[in-house]
């Protein structure tokens, strides 16, 4: 797919990308732990222990999934849409979309940086979790294929909101008043069965219900949606979100003036 030239194009994209939130690892990676270790101790712990049981699992063991996945989505955003639209600011984007770069070898270099950190948050929450419970690992590979779909899904989305974006204050209004509630709303801390038929057939438009469920599915082997159906939704999402970052860049949207 990319020649020499490509490749050391990507590999050099990536690798700012990467030293660019691991040189402040302590802003990136240690308040995801942090916060989902506060989501165990309330949720978990304290409102879990009142609860009972939730899908024939204890609370804690049915809220872990959700709770990984919630972070991957938060830092898959936020990584890239900061990132490109610094680039964007201060007109570094310009300069690599004049060089002999191609665009998809732009918009996989900076998704690539944001999976690579949603990744590593990903992996630490799933240490934090052993710390309250035992966790299940039922199907790694559906484990590893959600997780990797997800995260690409929400750095395209972060990709196309910086492209948008003509602030910095812009880069916050989607994840606050669009991914955070629909991320709450997303069975992360229920089960979709709980609620009546009508509120059911709402959440089924909610794309986060098929991430959540079918990490879910990997972790414990229960899920409230066909498991055929919620990867499906993830690669339609994919191809969906990468077809219109692509178009943004090949034309220049919000960038070229």
């Amino acid at each position: 797919m990319f020649n020499s030239t490509g490749f050391i194009a990507l590999k050099t994209i990536w690798i700012k990308e990467c030293t660019r939130f691991l040189r402040i690892w302590v802003q990136t990676l240690v308040p995801p732990a942090i916060t989902m270790t506060l989501y165990f101790v309330i949720f978990g712990s304290i409102v879990g222990d009142r609860i009972g049981q939730m899908g024939g699992f204890t609370y804690m063991e049915f809220i872990v999934p959700g709770l990984i996945m919630m972070s991957v989505i938060t830092n898959s955003y936020s990584n890239v849409a900061s990132s490109f639209f610094s680039s964007k600011f201060q007109r570094n984007i310009e300069e690599m979309l004049v060089s002999p770069v191609s665009t998809n070898t732009i918009i996989m270099g900076y998704v690539g940086g944001g999976m690579a950190r949603a990744l590593m948050v990903a992996c630490i929450v799933t240490l934090v979790s052993f710390l309250f419970v035992d966790v299940r690992f039922a199907h790694v590979g559906i484990i590893v294929l959600t997780v990797i779909l997800t995260s690409m899904i929400f750095c395209l989305g972060g990709l196309i909101n910086a492209v948008y974006a003509k602030t910095f204050d812009d880069i916050s209004i989607v994840p606050t008043f669009v991914l955070t509630p629909m991320t709450y709303l997303g069975g992360v801390f229920y089960s979709v069965s709980l609620l009546p038929d009508i509120w059911q057939k709402v959440s089924m438009v909610n794309p986060i219900l098929y991430m959540v469920n079918a990490f879910r599915f990997g972790f414990l082997g229960v899920s409230d949606v066909n498991i055929g159906v919620a990867i499906g939704v993830l690669v339609i999402f994919t191809l969906v979100f990468y077809g219109v970052a692509y178009q943004l860049l090949q034309r220049g949207v919000g960038i070229r003036s």
